[in-house]
């Protein structure tokens, strides 16, 4: 059965290290981003982005940045953008914490 409605989880497990999963629903296809932001709002790392089927997807951050360097201990954020699909209106776009600690 296909989610009814996008939504956003809370990542798990949180707080967390290593690594940690994050999942989203997609009632129906569309492009999606989704970004990890440190506490000043720069951008920390894209970790997905593209078309994504409608369903219940998951992505795992590892703790590191765009350039593969392990970030700091402290409350990130985590940002999914999704863009309406051809011919419809709007957008949703959530964001919830996360904390890595090492």
């Amino acid at each position: 059965m296909l989610p009814a409605i996008y939504r956003l989880y809370q990542n798990y497990p949180n707080p967390f290290n290593p690594s940690t999963t994050i999942s989203f629903d997609l009632p129906e296809e569309s492009r999606v981003m989704l970004e990890i932001y440190d506490i000043t709002g720069r951008k920390i790392r894209v970790l997905a982005e593209g078309r994504y089927p409608a369903g219940s997807h998951r992505v795992v951050w590892d703790g590191r940045d765009s350039n593969g360097q392990a970030v700091a201990s402290g409350v990130y954020a985590y940002r999914l953008r999704v863009f309406a699909p051809m011919g419809k209106a709007g957008r949703h776009v959530t964001t919830r914490k996360l904390l890595l600690m090492k």
